[in-house]
């Protein structure tokens, strides 16, 4: 049940990604990619605030103990946010969504393998690297 439980969840962000990259483009075509992020945000936050609120503010006071190196995660949804806005806008929800997953996986593998910003180790096998080859093939199909 667990597996299965991980399976649904994680459908259910790409569904989400697939749903919030059409809805950026939309706002991108008609303020521009910088409002798109920042509504993008804003909207967010604003979710997340009165989700903390509701469990009465979770465990914010802990932030001072994260490495200096975690805050950059807002800096980088930010880029995956305005990538994904100005991308799919020019290129539609596929092709935008592709080239943005080929990059995830590309680093996730180099990530995995040598462990960097904590992750554990799990070295790029023949299998892996093959999923991955056929994936980089895949998504050349896609956009030729």
């Amino acid at each position: 049940m667990a597996v299965l439980l991980v399976v649904l969840v994680a459908a259910a962000g790409g569904a989400a990604v697939a749903l919030q990259a059409q809805l950026m483009a939309v706002i991108d075509n008609r303020m521009g990619t910088l409002e798109a992020v920042f509504l993008t945000y804003g909207v967010g936050a604003l979710v997340a605030g009165a989700l903390m609120l509701a469990a009465r503010g979770g465990n914010l006071g802990a932030w001072h103990e994260l490495p200096a190196h975690s805050y950059l995660a807002g800096v980088f949804g930010l880029v995956i946010v305005a990538s994904i806005s100005w991308s799919v806008a020019r290129l539609g929800v596929v092709r935008g969504l592709l080239l943005v997953t080929l990059g995830q996986f590309m680093l996730s593998a180099a990530i995995d393998q040598f462990g960097w910003f904590g992750a554990e180790i799990r070295a790029l096998d023949v299998p892996r690297a093959a999923g991955i080859a056929l994936l980089l093939l895949g998504g050349w199909l896609v956009l030729r």
